[in-house]
């Protein structure tokens, strides 16, 4: 008797190849996203604008003059992000030359007659002696010959000079693929808006698309609440300094508003505008700088700020806190973006489940 083998089972066949396909498929992916994974910052940093700027978009689109004009559209708002960074930090760089040889003429002064103790130091209620000793033993005298001096004329000053070069260059670089990006995301416009409504409708369902459209919300609703509060921050601590007294009032406002939409950053600013009224005498100045900013800061981080963002996200205060911190921590700056996104993800996905 003769023994055929069995005839091949059709479905077994196509289940193969479908895992064939999608092994293949997502080793493509990856190895694609390995390939550019160094142009990824550019791209996630253009797609977090796209988002927040689409209503933009639209609103431009619907205006006479640029209807079906989808590479001016992306011109204007390519060029207007362009200048909104490039502006302030030239500015910046101006108001810094400007004070550069001043700087310099200090820090000789410092090194050759050393710095003086301040007469604040005196009129401390507590440890005005110790203070004093101290700065006397370490400051007081020339700091030509002092370690820290001699480092900062070794390799120390000239690696720390290379570093900062090389991430400038890189920020440079990852700037300008952004506007490259940005500007190709505007020119595709609602058609690719579509596509990706679309792929997420025909790969995860309506809920895939419903939960795109939620990570974009958290996306616009974070920096809405970011660069609203740190403006408003920024704005209110300016009004501070122009009455204290403090020097380029205008500039240190921006620098404020800037450092106001990181997470825990305006402090930093307004305790060192604090530190120079007091080093320069001004106590109640100082005191009356310190405790506005600390009001101002608490109010919009703990109020203004959670509700920008949470009505957006429909996230509570908690889940908004731990994204923004915890998306700064894993994926840096961006990540303050992104981490109140995944929080709507996860939010969702219990939403759906406890149902």
């Amino acid at each position: 008797m003769i023994h055929r083998p069995p005839a091949p089972n059709p479905a077994t066949g196509q289940k193969f190849q479908r895992t064939a396909a999608a092994v293949l498929f997502a080793s493509l992916v990856l190895l694609a996203l390995w390939v550019v994974r160094e142009f990824m910052p550019a791209v996630a940093w253009a797609s977090v604008l796209a988002i927040v700027l689409w209503p933009a978009y639209q609103a431009v689109e619907r205006h006479p003059w640029f209807n079906c004009r989808t590479t001016a559209i992306a011109t204007l708002l390519t060029v207007a992000i362009a200048v909104l960074v490039v502006l302030p930090i030239a500015l910046a760089a101006i108001q810094a030359a400007s004070e550069a040889h001043e700087l310099y003429l200090w820090f000789r002064a410092a090194q050759e007659n050393g710095v003086p103790v301040p007469d604040f130091v005196a009129r401390l209620p507590v440890g005005g002696r110790q203070v004093t000793g101290w700065w006397q033993a370490n400051l007081a005298q020339p700091l030509r010959g002092s370690p820290a001096m001699m480092s900062l004329h070794g390799d120390a000053l000239v690696s720390f000079a290379r570093h900062f070069g090389v991430r400038a260059a890189q920020a440079s670089m990852t700037f300008a693929f952004m506007l490259v990006t940005l500007f190709v995301i505007f020119q595709a416009g609602p058609r690719l808006s579509g596509t990706l409504t679309r792929g997420a409708r025909r790969a995860f369902g309506a809920a895939g698309a419903q939960l795109l459209q939620r990570m974009a919300a958290a996306v616009r609703g974070t920096v809405t609440g970011l660069v609203v509060v740190g403006l408003g921050e920024g704005l209110l601590l300016g009004v501070a300094y122009l009455v204290t007294g403090v020097p380029h009032a205008a500039l240190l406002g921006t620098v404020t508003a800037v450092a106001a939409m990181l997470p825990f950053c305006a402090p930093i600013v307004f305790g060192l505008a604090a530190l120079w009224l007091l080093v320069q005498g001004g106590l109640v100045a100082a005191i009356g700088l310190a405790v506005w900013g600390c009001v101002v800061v608490f109010v919009a981080e703990h109020f203004v700020r959670p509700v920008l963002i949470g009505n957006s996200t429909r996230l509570p205060f908690l889940l908004v806190l731990f994204g923004i911190l915890g998306g700064a921590t894993t994926f840096g700056l961006i990540g303050i973006f992104i981490g109140p996104a995944l929080m709507t993800v996860l939010m969702v996905l219990w939403t759906n489940w406890a149902q």
